[in-house]
């Protein structure tokens, strides 16, 4: 990739979702389909988003990125552009990435492909097949694509990620998912962002990958990953209200593209593995943050280092996850007041969600329901089903 090079994937580009350099915008621009976004970028800077109303035009690209593109984030991307070199930065530190999957071959291909164009080459990629049943293709997909493979028998996605753990060699432990495609120089940014020592983990923006189905454009609409085109360090001031409201440790970021220092896991332990998919349903990512603030540490999300992940497709399969969502959420709390002791989780578990899902019941029933809400059982049903589990499952030990 040429430095600051405008190169976004054809597989990336559809009618719903267009990406464009603000700086060589095109006279023939087609407008995405109604529901889709345009994706704005300096270079390979990410610098906004908008989603055009249905009779936009091709004409009016100039004028909506003039509006939709902030000063400040334009300024930053001209300095990064200008500061940035294509190869290893010189600053001594081994990067591994690991990638958790199961039953996606395919996907799991697509995503090691995207880490074969990375501007930083990991030293180590980890693919952690977590209890995968397709004759081995899995294993297969890893081994010929030259990375490191390791069998996880038990089911569950924090088991998995603490497996990857013990068999990373890294100083830094990168995360990505296997329905994702990274950006060219996600690995580079994610690395660079870990410039102050205070800072145990790093997020990226994740932008949707297509939005080719309604439950895809619903997903990114109500649920999506994004969290903005300005950096945000996450520190003090953002976890002190976890004493008396809980905090709100999911604004971090996304699962889907995360690093860590590697003596965090010392500090603070491994994933709590009674959390996300194959036990809670979500929300392991989420505690970990939540837990490097408690222990005083900071957390930083940088979105220029950019990651496309393939939204589910289908609104049965979305049901399911939001069910997970918030069933994890809901058992992330208690975990989280387990842990920090702070009464804010269990406010925000027993009286702030409860409140806020009546107010939007007793809202729908009187105003009908939004498109928001349209999956609202299944939130309710997943949210106390979280606070159950937790319940039920046993304490754990000590963190393996």
């Amino acid at each position: 990739m040429a430095n600051g090079a405008f190169s976004i994937p054809d597989m990336l580009q559809s009618d719903f979702v267009r990406h464009v350099d603000c700086e060589a915008l095109p006279d023939d621009f087609r407008m995405p389909q109604p529901g889709g976004v345009v994706m704005f970028w300096l270079g390979d800077w990410p610098v906004g988003q908008v989603y055009p109303d249905a009779d936009a035009e091709g004409s009016d690209l100039a004028e909506l990125a003039r509006g939709t593109i902030a000063p400040s984030v334009l300024q930053r991307a001209r300095a990064g552009m200008s500061s940035e070199c294509d190869g290893r930065p010189a600053d001594g530190q081994r990067v591994s990435v690991i990638i958790c999957t199961r039953d996606r071959a395919t996907e799991l291909e697509r995503c090691l492909a995207s880490l074969r164009e990375q501007t930083r080459v990991p030293d180590q990629i980890v693919v952690v097949d977590n209890a995968s049943d397709d004759n081995g293709r899995t294993r297969d997909v890893a081994l010929a694509a030259g990375v490191e493979y390791v069998r996880e028998d038990r089911p569950g996605l924090d088991i998995a990620r603490n497996s990857g753990v013990h068999a990373a060699t890294g100083d830094i432990v990168a995360f990505t998912d296997d329905d994702v495609h990274v950006h060219g120089r996600w690995l580079e940014r994610l690395a660079a962002a870990f410039d102050d020592a205070p800072v145990m983990g790093v997020t990226g923006l994740v932008l949707p990958a297509e939005l080719a189905t309604e439950a895809q454009r619903h997903f990114e609409t109500f649920w999506g990953f994004g969290r903005g085109y300005e950096p945000i360090v996450f520190d003090e001031s953002f976890y002190d209200i976890d004493r008396t409201h809980g905090c709100p440790a999911w604004e971090v970021g996304a699962g889907a593209s995360m690093a860590f220092r590697r003596e965090i896991f010392e500090h603070a332990g491994l994933f709590d593995e009674r959390l996300d998919v194959g036990a809670a349903g979500c929300s392991g990512d989420s505690e970990f943050w939540h837990r490097i603030l408690t222990h005083g540490y900071r957390c930083r999300y940088e979105p220029s280092a950019v990651a496309f992940h393939f939204h589910r497709r289908e609104f049965a399969g979305l049901s399911r996850q939001i069910f997970a969502y918030m069933r994890g959420h809901a058992a992330a709390l208690l975990v989280q007041y387990e842990r920090s002791g702070h009464w804010g989780n269990l406010r925000r578990a027993f009286v702030s969600m409860p409140v806020w899902y009546a107010r939007r019941f007793a809202r729908g029933i009187v105003k009908g329901f939004p498109a928001r809400d349209r999956l609202l059982s299944r939130e309710v049903c997943g949210y106390v089903s979280g606070l159950v589990f937790y319940l039920r499952a046993p304490r754990p030990r000590a963190d393996r």
